[in-house]
């Protein structure tokens, strides 16, 4: 089931990606960014967007980061 822009606020898509995928949620300025660990979970995770609520990520997320690795 696709949503209308209009049914589906922000705020709410980013809590759907952040409890679907292993991301988190940066915030810039107020703006929200995608920090993503992995090529495959940002390309899984812009599939979702676009196929769930019919938007680009970038309609949503300002910005996405690949995770940096932890220092041993």
């Amino acid at each position: 089931m696709v949503l209308n822009r209009g049914a589906a606020d922000q705020d709410y898509i980013i809590e759907q990606v952040v409890q679907l995928f292993q991301c988190r949620v940066l915030w810039s300025e107020g703006r929200p960014c995608l920090e993503y660990s992995s090529l495959e979970e940002l390309d899984k995770v812009t599939e979702y967007v676009k196929a769930k609520f019919d938007i680009d990520m970038f309609d949503v997320f300002f910005t996405a980061v690949e995770s940096l690795p932890l220092d041993d």
